[in-house]
């Protein structure tokens, strides 16, 4: 393979990446971490021009040239739509070491040394993103990292093929040879397949191709309705369960007649509703004696134990304690001693019960009395999916 076309396949495989990965975040496919995209951006700046510094002329710079400029833009793109988390000891440690990396370079002009120091800083901006596949590999299952190792594996084939092969020269390109495809693996080589990872387009609705119970704690498993989540493990009444995440629509946009994967459409605003994620949190079902109730709070939507929850116990909560239109509708088949029947707003509830969830605060906002207290951010005992 010459070197012209391993330049062309590592710029663009590091290109398709980026594109990948910005059309999971538009699609909400993708949960990444705002502080270490944000690290990671100032880091392969760095690394860019710390590399063009020690090896000028290197065909591979032009590489971390595009992909400093593409991590930018997706970084961008991450700052106005993922939810702030504040920087971990990892986080700060790689911040650290870039500032250190930059401080060598501008004040000792010791490209060298500053280059070295942001190759050992990247493991470390890593470790954030590993932690958080570990809890759900499904908050980055995108094919942007089977692409970003493909390009690695050029750009390596490249500096391998050059004259001057050193430390400097191959250390960057193993390092994130070695994260990028780290994170593939876990996350699951089949990623690479678009139709895997970003899903398909159903009924006006991007989805996955399934649905996964990434966290032990829970099942996917069937009931007489379809499809239901399970406990495999007890809870006890307050514990947050699950975060209920998905793209929001307006009530116009919604299909007039929900069933199937269309149904899974929670009411969020007066106007608004959340659309299915493609994640277990589509598959909670209703109850009219729930063992589980949805809370609103700043940072969220979470589902939470309303009573102690045994393992093997299907949870499932109220899907009336967010509708506020009288023109929806639902027959219940939930089976409890006490059903309904029939699933309406949240008025049709007797006072009796509407008052037993607004005491708990398991009501949508605008369900609210004016002077009920808003509700507590969640503990720190959520169960991720």
């Amino acid at each position: 393979m010459t070197v012209e076309i391993g330049l062309l396949l590592a710029v663009g495989f590091s290109f398709a990446g980026y594109a990948a990965y910005l059309v999971g975040l538009r699609r909400e496919l993708v949960e990444p971490n705002r502080a270490s995209w944000l690290i990671w951006s100032a880091a392969t700046g760095l690394e860019a021009l710390t590399y063009a510094a020690v090896n000028p002329g290197a065909p591979q710079g032009w590489v971390f040239a595009v992909s400093a400029v593409a991590c930018a833009i997706v970084t961008l793109a991450i700052w106005h739509r993922a939810s702030w988390a504040p920087p971990s000891a990892s986080e700060t440690a790689c911040i650290a070491a870039s500032l250190s990396a930059l401080l060598v370079w501008l004040v000792f002009r010791d490209a060298f040394w500053a280059h070295m120091l942001v190759v050992a800083a990247v493991p470390i901006s890593f470790w954030p993103t590993w932690a958080s596949i570990r809890a759900d590999p499904a908050r980055e299952r995108s094919p942007a990292w089977g692409l970003w190792t493909f390009g690695d594996l050029a750009t390596l084939l490249i500096a391998v093929r050059g004259p001057d092969l050193g430390v400097a020269e191959l250390g960057y390109v193993l390092v994130e040879l070695l994260c990028h495809a780290s994170i593939w693996f876990l996350i699951g080589l089949a990623t690479i397949n678009p139709l895997r990872s970003l899903g398909v387009r159903r009924d006006g609705i991007w989805a996955r191709a399934r649905h996964r119970a990434a966290d032990a704690r829970f099942r996917v498993g069937d009931n007489h309705l379809g499809k239901a989540v399970y406990a495999m493990q007890a809870f006890a009444e307050g514990d947050v369960l699950i975060e209920f995440t998905g793209r929001r629509f307006r009530s116009d946009q919604i299909p007039s007649v929900m069933s199937g994967r269309r149904d899974r459409f929670v009411q969020v605003t007066p106007e608004h509703y959340m659309g299915p994620s493609g994640r277990i949190d589509d598959l909670v079902n209703h109850s009219c004696a729930p063992n589980a109730g949805l809370r609103f709070t700043g940072s969220g939507v979470f589902l939470v134990a309303v009573r102690a929850i045994s393992p093997g116990e299907e949870i499932a909560w109220d899907y009336s304690t967010t509708l506020l239109e009288s023109n929806w509708h639902m027959i219940c088949q939930c089976r409890a001693p006490d059903c309904r029947r029939v699933i309406g707003n949240f008025e049709s509830l007797d006072p009796e019960r509407q008052e037993w969830f607004r005491a708990r605060n398991l009501v949508a906002p605008y369900l609210r009395r004016k002077d009920d207290v808003a509700p507590p951010r969640p503990p720190r005992r959520l169960a991720r999916r």
